[in-house]
């Protein structure tokens, strides 16, 4: 009976957390929909930078109020921070430079290999089981996604190595941040984990802008969109959405396996699609149809393929007496 309860609840658990999964995708491809509106006002890379000052200042209030309660003392926490260092940091960083000399459709193609690098990390630092049916899933929603782009008259130009290469590290980078993720959250909540990665991003965007901008002479130029009252809302709705993605990556991870988590992220690209048709009315069209269809079946075949594995049940030894 006991037993039949814990399977309950792990059921349930493992609901909610798919749950959350699917809802950090969609907000994270709504993202991409203000992030487009943002670049008419400012550069990316200040763009970013502002996203996680306002992530910061938003966070400061329910930590400032002992609404949210933070414990380090006694912790490594110099996990803490070769995380960040993989994801915002590194992964943001690489990404802003890696687009500045390829376009951004050979960065949609080279980070839908994400998952596959994040199972194959997974896999080896961390033992998951990863059956052969849930590999090929996992296969299938990144074809997917990079079908969209290849379909869209994009390919890899091999000539612009430069950019190619960073954005393949990019990949590695966030592959590696949900590895360790998986980690580091036995020691640290998913809260205090998300408040030192927002905290730890801020201050190395903040110094690598200013000092960039300081070199080129461009100052004014970086803090010239702070007097639109446009871009200023746009910021603090991208910040909100940083602090609550960030939060909910890390608790997710802190439940299921880095390759199942990562899938998902592949869900993004076809909310950003939508959201392009509905709300910038951005053609749709059999392509796109056809590759969602790959991603989500995909998504929804690696999980599925997974939990009828683990819903079998176990043989009993026999006893000899």
């Amino acid at each position: 009976m006991q037993e039949m309860k814990r399977e309950e609840l792990s059921s349930k658990a493992r609901k909610l957390t798919y749950s959350l999964a699917v809802l950090n995708a969609v907000v994270i491809g709504l993202s991409f929909l203000l992030v487009k509106m943002t670049l008419q006002y400012a550069a990316p890379l200040d763009t970013l930078t502002y996203r996680f000052a306002a992530a910061f200042v938003i966070m400061i209030f329910p930590v400032g109020f002992r609404l949210v309660k933070l414990h380090y003392r006694g912790k490594r926490l110099h996990l803490l921070l070769l995380l960040a260092s993989f994801y915002p940091v590194g992964y943001f960083m690489l990404q802003t430079c890696g687009l500045q000399y390829a376009t951004s459709a050979e960065g949609g193609i080279i980070s839908a290999f994400t998952p596959v690098a994040t199972m194959t990390l997974a896999s080896l630092f961390l033992k998951e089981a990863i059956t052969l049916l849930q590999k090929l899933f996992i296969l299938l929603s990144t074809a997917g996604v990079s079908f969209i782009f290849v379909m869209k008259g994009s390919s890899l130009d091999l000539s612009q190595t430069t950019g190619i290469v960073l954005l393949i590290l990019a990949c590695l980078v966030f592959a590696g941040y949900s590895v360790l993720a998986r980690v580091v959250t036995r020691e640290f909540s998913p809260t205090e984990i998300s408040c030192f990665m927002v905290g730890t991003a801020f201050l190395s965007l903040l110094v690598y802008s200013l000092t960039t901008h300081s070199i080129s002479g461009t100052v004014d130029a970086f803090f010239a969109p702070l007097a639109n009252g446009t871009f200023l809302a746009l910021i603090f709705c991208l910040g909100a959405i940083q602090l609550v993605t960030a939060l909910l990556a890390n608790y997710i991870l802190s439940k299921i396996e880095a390759s199942k988590m990562s899938v998902f992220a592949n869900l993004s690209t076809v909310v950003s699609i939508a959201a392009g048709a509905i709300f910038l009315q951005e053609t749709i069209t059999w392509y796109h149809l056809f590759g969602s269809a790959l991603i989500i079946a995909g998504v929804i075949g690696s999980n599925v393929s997974m939990n009828k594995i683990r819903s079998q049940p176990r043989i009993q030894p026999q006893r000899f007496e």
